[in-house]
């Protein structure tokens, strides 16, 4: 069971489902919208598994979504694409796209590597995908070990063998003037946890008193194994597409400053960003991207926050 949960249900237009597998070694979280919702993705790691992503750049056609996933599974885990569509079909979702009468239905996602270290069965995610966007709801969001984090560690760069748990973070918050704005994550890094705030380490490799050793003292010339961060920030103001990249750049920022190495060559960290519409701005504001860039700042610290608490939570789990 997670160890604690915080309220990203606050963020109007958007539902969140987690499931995980039987022996609770990977899973999928999945964010729904009520309508197709403006999104844009960032990927600056080196080493992304992502589903339709090219279509998310800003001179696509149709930068529109009606669901983020985040899976465990490397690229086996992207099949939890076609369980989730198969639900929000289900329940009334999709559109008719170019005058053609059959539904569709964009969704993207990305994963991050769980793998075992030893050969053996995997996971089918299509109905761990089905089952996380069933159980989706507007309630607080289960972190920790939980869904697309049950298998998640971080710190691998002296090996797994002395890395700690990841986990799912969330936090969110009130923008003042209306409208709010949230972070989603799933921490499996490479590198090293450290709380900005004191600058102390909170999770990363371990030496045999279980302390954490800082990346520095120890990242070249050791393993290096695959790992990745991924995000999803979120708001119900009306925001256009070359605004919510802004807001995924300045996320990027903000997990850089808790997470060392960050964006490296075996790293995947993926950002999205999304507006569910559902409020709209109001007043003027004093200058272009004024919006942008308060939202921006606030989801940076969000998401900060989201990675400490998936670890902690992760920590904490017996």
């Amino acid at each position: 069971m997670p160890a604690r949960a915080l309220d990203l249900g606050r963020i109007p237009g958007l539902a969140v489902g987690q499931a995980e597998t039987p022996d609770g070694a990977s899973g999928v979280t999945v964010a729904l919208f009520e309508e197709a919702a403006p999104t844009v993705v960032d990927v600056r790691g080196g080493a992304s598994a992502t589903y339709d992503t090219a279509s998310l750049s800003l001179d696509s056609t149709y930068g529109r979504r009606w669901a983020i996933f985040f899976a465990g599974g490397s690229l086996y885990g992207l099949d939890a694409a076609r369980g989730i569509r198969t639900r929000i079909l289900e329940t009334g979702g999709g559109h008719r796209a170019f005058r053609n009468p059959n539904v569709v239905v964009p969704v993207s996602g990305a994963a991050l590597f769980d793998l075992p270290t030893r050969p053996g069965p995997i996971p089918d995610y299509l109905p761990l995908g089905y089952e996380a966007a069933r159980r989706a709801d507007h309630g607080p969001v289960a972190i920790g070990r939980v869904g697309a984090g049950a298998g998640a560690t971080v710190g691998k760069y002296l090996g797994r063998g002395r890395a700690m748990r990841g986990g799912i973070g969330a936090a969110a918050d009130r923008v003042p003037g209306g409208g709010a704005v949230g972070v989603l994550v799933a921490v499996n890094a490479v590198g090293a946890v450290r709380d900005p705030a004191d600058g102390r380490w909170v999770a990363g490799a371990r030496d045999t008193e279980g302390r954490v050793v800082p990346p520095q003292a120890g990242v070249a010339g050791q393993d290096r194994t695959t790992g990745t961060t991924l995000g999803l920030v979120a708001t119900d103001l009306t925001l256009d597409r070359p605004s919510l990249a802004r807001i995924a750049a300045m996320v990027h920022t903000g997990l850089a400053s808790a997470i060392a190495p960050f964006h490296s060559a075996t790293d995947g960290d993926v950002i999205f960003a999304v507006s569910t519409e559902k409020t709209r701005t109001r007043g003027r504001t004093a200058r272009p991207g004024e919006l942008a860039d308060r939202l921006g700042s606030r989801a940076a610290a969000l998401a900060v926050a989201a990675v400490l608490g998936a670890v902690r939570a992760a920590r904490a789990e017996p």
